[in-house]
């Protein structure tokens, strides 16, 4: 399998009955899917589960997937539908924050050859910041870092509009940069 074959040829060939395809498509967006979705409950093994799910929905609709968009785009729409329907299930409503060690995520995230103390304090910082946005901004960002997604991308893994995405990441990139702009101001 060639790298640089274009994901949606990818689950063309997948849904044509490529078993390696799926490999190529699963080993290139594995983390970022993981992450987005720990992220997003703050619950490592519901992350894991809810990641098992959006797999097996891939799986089962490989036979009827069209390009009709970039294929991110579509994989992170089911990504949010699974989280959706289970925040539904669950009576919770709201994205939570993520109770994992946010050591953990700053040890796969950042370079580490000369990781200082300052360096884990901003690494913190920032992802308590990135915890304390709301849902809905923290979810854009999050796609938008995470998946590498647009925000016409965004706008079509949420279902919301276009406008309404611009707006959330804007305003969530506003507040980030504002929290971790405090401590020079003190």
């Amino acid at each position: 399998m060639e790298p640089g074959r274009p994901d949606e040829e990818l689950m063309l060939a997948y849904g044509a009955g490529d078993a390696a395809a799926f490999d190529a498509l699963y080993a290139r967006h594995k983390g970022a899917v993981l992450r987005y979705l720990r992220r997003q409950t703050g619950n490592t093994a519901l992350a894991e589960e809810l990641f098992q799910d959006v797999w097996l929905k891939l799986i089962d609709a490989r036979a009827g997937y069209e390009p009709r968009a970039k294929f991110t785009t579509w994989l992170f729409t089911i990504a949010h539908n699974r989280l959706m329907d289970h925040f539904r299930s669950s009576a919770r409503g709201a994205l939570v924050s993520y109770e994992d060690d946010p050591a953990e995520d700053v040890a796969t995230d950042l370079p580490r050859p000369d990781q200082t103390a300052e360096r884990r304090e901003t690494a913190a910082q920032l992802l308590a910041a990135i915890d304390a946005l709301p849902a809905a901004q923290r979810e854009a960002f999050v796609l938008q870092q995470e998946g590498e997604l647009s925000v016409e991308e965004i706008a079509t893994a949420t279902g919301v509009n276009r406008e309404t995405a611009k707006s959330r990441l804007r305003y969530a990139m506003t507040k980030l940069r504002a929290t971790l702009r405090e401590p020079e101001r003190t």
